[in-house]
């Protein structure tokens, strides 16, 4: 089975906009038992983290240092800072590792892509750009693509753009 993370938020960020998109992403949620949860397990601050998953963050982000784990009902995530970026590793409640995110610049996703979004949405300022990287069992979701957060006034929109330039509509978060 695959558990699934879902409903987290990113340091900084607005935890509508990564409820929404994360939950989306991860809309398929399997759960059994225990979860996981109950053996194995080794305090880490405040937080039950399983020793799985502290083994894969190690293998997996050999160079950090200072992680700060949270367990949701469906997920065990790190956040942590590499190379001056914010990231969060995700794990299932069984330490398996499911991918990771990072605050990125506009710049970073593809020059297609940024033309079509400056010319469809001239009068929303992008607000954030989040990379998503999946590495779960899942094949309905796409290993990477980006959000961009759009703001004009009231209102603010994300798009998804995939590495190939596809700029999709993909949530109104007001």
């Amino acid at each position: 089975m695959t558990y699934i993370c879902y409903g987290f938020k990113i340091y900084h960020m607005k935890k509508s906009f990564i409820t929404i998109v994360i939950a989306a992403i991860f809309s398929v949620t399997a759960f059994a038992g225990d979860g996981g949860k109950k053996n194995n397990t080794i305090i880490n601050g405040d937080v039950n983290v399983t020793y799985v998953a502290l083994n894969n963050f190690k293998a997996n982000f050999k160079d950090v240092k200072n992680a700060t784990w949270k367990i949701t009902a469906n997920c065990q995530k790190a956040s942590f800072n590499q190379d001056g970026v914010l990231t969060t590793a995700f794990y299932d409640l069984k330490g398996e590792y499911l991918g990771f995110t990072q605050n990125i610049g506009y710049t970073t996703i593809p020059f297609s892509a940024q033309e079509e979004i400056n010319t469809k949405y001239t009068d929303y300022p992008v607000k954030e750009v989040i990379k998503f990287e999946y590495n779960g069992e899942n094949t309905t979701i796409e290993p990477l693509v980006y959000f961009v957060d759009m703001k004009k006034g009231d209102s603010e929109v994300v798009l998804k753009v995939t590495p190939d330039a596809k700029v999709t509509f993909y949530k109104k978060v007001k």
